[in-house]
């Protein structure tokens, strides 16, 4: 695992040093991630697309203090404010229509009936308190682990693992309700 994690920052400051492989490396990791993330928290396309540039820019600008954490959990809190800010400054309402990307493989109706899943997901999430709604967007959108949430949001470990638990078991009431899970 040690490996891993210092390979991640290896690539990174590769990039930062211009290397042009090390920056694809870079960006095909973690811009699918980091744009499902900014779209959620944003509802916006163009606003997701401009977190997920001003990420990568502010990143390589960045002073790195230490590398005991995952660039992915770098990034992603970098991500995760830039789109607090900005769905902020926006007040936005949350539209995620396409959220996620067809691969083509499915039939017509597969597919509306897949938008609708998510769309009334997205809707149960939007729901919750927003203390709920952070952890249960960072932990299944942004796919950051407790102890990474914990530090983005500089809450303990404990809290983080008592919202998710409480945020699932309420969208899955909420889902149940609306037919969506039995």
């Amino acid at each position: 695992m040690q490996e891993a994690v210092n390979f991640e920052w290896e690539c990174f400051f590769k990039a930062r040093r211009g290397d042009e492989v090390a920056w694809r490396v870079l960006v095909g990791q973690h811009q699918t991630r980091l744009a499902a993330l900014a779209l959620f928290v944003t509802g916006s396309p163009a606003a997701a697309e401009d977190v997920v540039q001003e990420t990568f820019v502010r990143a390589l600008r960045a002073r790195i203090r230490h590398t005991k954490g995952t660039v992915q959990g770098f990034l992603g809190t970098i991500a995760y404010r830039l789109a607090l800010k900005e769905a902020k400054r926006a007040r936005r309402c949350v539209e995620l229509e396409g959220l996620e990307p067809s691969d083509g493989s499915q039939d017509a109706l597969e597919r509306v009936l897949e938008n609708e899943r998510d769309r009334l997901v997205a809707e149960a999430i939007g729901a919750l308190d927003a203390r709920q709604r952070d952890v249960l967007t960072l932990r299944f959108y942004g796919g950051y682990s407790y102890e990474e949430i914990a530090k983005i949001l500089d809450i303990p470990l404990g809290t983080v693992k008592s919202r998710v638990f409480h945020a699932v078991k309420s969208c899955r009431n909420t889902l149940r309700e609306r037919g969506v899970l039995k």
